[in-house]
């Protein structure tokens, strides 16, 4: 790919492809991922089941197959990125979610990656994630599956995204008695604000990121990914209101300091929570429909909060 570094290095920014392929079109996000590599942006997260939900078909696959599509107009563009997916909600009967979600079982593991790597043109990814538990089927035969993945090369890494962190502790038990490759990254919903208290999400299957699981990631070295980082655009956009699970002092009082400290920073306020995550050793992912968003979320690597910043959104909550 004409200008492109060969080299990748880490970053602490992942770019969020769920709506390629259906809210975000071919050219579109051809724009977006072009423009993610040359602000030196590395991952990029998806999913086999995205987004079904948006999808005519009624099953996933869209956003594997746009950047599928992109890698292959892109010469040199795979070894420029890395690349995340994964497995257990995709539909098997169109339109039947979640009675006919995949599963983790070790079949529905294999296939699932099988059809993920056929869709994006690849012989590995870099990190497979099981999307959600499932309690249907034994953890030990789960860990094996991804474990297995892993010997062949198929997923460099593995990952639990959306579990509780007893779970994950419980499957890295199991991989180590197994003698396979553990799950080393959480990826869960978190932001710098924060629903009241024992109150249901209405979002179908996501995880707050809890106390509990920042201990687990820090004592055992794990990697963790944020997702709704930006909260779909909530903090600067006023058609785009928080959860009423949001409303309480609380939030009210984080917002306050999110403005004085965008304005002392001279940054945007998204900018600001992103470098809020990422100060505190969390990688978020961000989604973007336009380049300039892309842009403005590269750009909040440069945003710098000291510790009496923290401290402030702290007290705030």
């Amino acid at each position: 790919m004409a200008g492109m570094d060969n080299t990748i290095s880490d970053s602490p920014f992942i770019l969020g492809t769920m709506d390629f392929g259906t809210r975000v079109g071919t050219d579109e996000a051809f724009a977006l991922l072009d423009s993610f590599v040359a602000g030196g942006g590395v991952w990029l997260d998806t999913a086999n089941c995205y987004s079904f939900w948006a999808d005519s078909s009624g099953v996933g696959g869209a956003s594997e197959r746009v950047i599928g599509a992109w890698l292959r107009a892109r010469p040199g563009a795979r070894d420029v990125v890395r690349i995340a997916t994964k497995v257990r909600q995709n539909p098997l009967v169109p339109h039947t979610w979640p009675q006919s979600a995949e599963g983790l079982s070790a079949r529905a593991v294999r296939t699932g990656v099988e059809e993920s790597l056929r869709r994006l043109g690849v012989d590995h990814v870099d990190l497979l994630w099981a999307h959600a538990e499932d309690r249907t089927v034994p953890m030990a035969e789960t860990v094996g599956a991804f474990g297995e993945l892993v010997a062949k090369g198929t997923a460099l890494r593995v990952g639990a995204a959306n579990h509780t962190a007893w779970r994950v502790e419980r499957a890295r038990s199991l991989a180590r008695e197994q003698g396979v490759e553990p799950w080393t990254a959480l990826q869960l919903r978190h932001s710098l604000v924060q629903p009241r208290p024992l109150t249901r999400l209405t979002e179908a299957g996501h995880r707050l990121l809890a106390d509990e699981d920042l201990d687990l990631a820090q004592s055992e070295g794990l990697t963790v990914w944020s997702y709704s980082s930006l909260m779909w655009g909530s903090y600067v956009r006023t058609d785009k209101p928080l959860p009423r699970t949001y409303d309480h002092p609380g939030t009210a009082g984080v917002l306050a300091v999110l403005d004085d400290v965008a304005g002392e920073l001279s940054a945007t306020k998204n900018q600001v929570v992103l470098a809020w995550l990422m100060r505190q050793g969390i990688d978020p992912i961000v989604g973007a429909s336009r380049v300039e968003q892309i842009e403005e979320a590269l750009a909040a690597r440069r945003v710098r909060l000291d510790d009496e910043h923290l401290a402030r959104f702290a007290e705030a909550r």
